[in-house]
């Protein structure tokens, strides 16, 4: 056998937690491991131990190996010496580390999503301490983040990530790339407890079909019953149309996203603060979700710098009907919750609105009335949404009611 060489991963000054390799198949010789790492007196073994057993599970026997380590994980390591296979032979496994039990957790359709932080795909150091800012979801980027050429290290990457990374309960989210594309990293993702899907660039329910014809197949495949929901994203004016069709295309369907900075290059204008390039989409997308009872998220702010101009875009986003956006920095989490949160006044009405709600329901009276002025189901719904945003961001005590009475 003449050597063949594949290279996986990533290397430089800059790079963190990752880690770089070369891998040569011999004919004979067996497994060589070569290190190159700051921590090889401490994990040695343990690298060369991975190295081997991942080589041996594909029926490698015989192989040199240079790891270039920059801080990597034993998941980060072993997705690259995976990529590293997958160039030089056909493989019918998966290579799987065991599943962290710490992210097996449901997500539901009604969930809190004011924020989801988009994290690079194939950049293992954005994902290992994502969780400890709380957003209420973490996207591992498949799309526009990943360039072409590492799109196939960026799929198992992010599988490995799916199962080894704490997510500390927020939503685990994958945006996978644009069709037909973005089928090819559907057996990645989904037998392995993601829960939402987003779909970039959508433009009809016919894409959410085909989607959910694929996920059903690999579902049914490798035995998975998770739920898996799927945001569609908004990215085209072509799509703004279609935006209720769109929403109404499938159970799955939890909300959709705008994506403004595509959506104005299809306009062919630019993105700016007052934003009145995109209201007619981002009305048209509001009122589509409204309609269809999901939920409508806006699109990302891209200055990470500027908090005061953060603030204002979301208080915008809140009056025009959005429940939450996308972020791409950690520090424009905080400003997002707490700009969607209900305000205090907010909160205040919604007791009240309840409070009735639950004397008149106590006394069997079939209208609902707030001093001299009737309420309509539809405001006792709005305070009931309210009321559980407070509850939980922890704006009010579980037994807010007998506050309110006490009161």
């Amino acid at each position: 056998m003449s050597n063949t060489v594949a290279t996986a991963g990533n290397k430089g000054s800059k790079v963190r937690s990752d880690c770089f390799i070369t891998l040569a198949l011999k004919d004979s010789g067996g497994i060589q491991v070569s290190l190159q790492s700051k921590v090889k007196a401490l994990y040695e073994d343990a690298i060369v131990k991975l190295c081997v057993e991942v080589l041996h599970f594909y029926s490698i026997e015989h192989a040199e190996i240079t790891l270039e380590d920059s801080g990597a994980l034993p998941l980060v390591q072993a997705a690259r010496l995976e990529a590293a296979v997958h160039q030089l032979k056909e493989v019918d496994m998966p290579y799987l580390l065991p599943f962290l039990e710490a992210n097996d957790y449901p997500a539901t359709k009604e969930q809190h999503r004011f924020s989801r932080l988009y994290l690079p795909g194939n950049t293992p150091s954005m994902m290992l301490n994502a969780g400890i800012h709380h957003p209420n979801g973490i996207i591992l980027d498949l799309e526009d983040s990943v360039a072409f050429d590492k799109k196939k290290e960026a799929r198992l990457m992010v599988r490995n990530a799916l199962r080894g990374i704490n997510f500390y309960g927020a939503e685990r989210m994958v945006r996978i790339n644009q069709f037909p594309q973005g089928l090819e990293d559907l057996p990645y993702v989904i037998p392995h407890k993601v829960h939402t899907l987003l779909v970039p660039k959508c433009e009809g329910a016919d894409q959410v079909h085909q989607l959910e014809e694929h996920i059903e197949q690999i579902k049914k495949q490798g035995d998975v019953t998770d739920e898996i929901f799927l945001m569609p994203i908004i990215e085209s004016a072509m799509g703004v149309e279609k935006a209720f069709e769109i929403a109404m295309a499938s159970p799955r369907v939890v909300a959709l996203a705008i994506g403004l900075e595509d959506y104005t290059a299809d306009l062919g204008t630019r993105r700016t603060q007052d934003a009145w390039e995109s209201f007619y989409a981002r009305s048209r997308i509001v009122n589509a979700c409204k309609a269809a009872k999901i939920q409508a998220i806006d699109s990302v702010y891209s200055d990470v710098g500027n908090m005061e101009g953060l603030q204002a875009t979301v208080a915008t986003s809140k009056s025009l009907g959005f429940e939450g956006m996308g972020c791409i920095h950690p520090r424009q989490i905080q400003v997002i919750h707490d700009c969607y949160a209900p305000t205090s006044e907010e909160i205040a009405y919604a007791k009240r609105v309840m409070n009735a709600f639950i004397v008149a329901k106590e006394k069997g009276l079939g209208v609902v009335s707030l001093g001299t002025k009737m309420i309509d189901p539809p405001v006792v719904k709005r305070a009931d949404q309210t009321m559980t945003s407070a509850l939980a961001m922890g704006l009010v005590e579980l037994n807010w009611r007998e506050e309110f009475i006490d009161d």
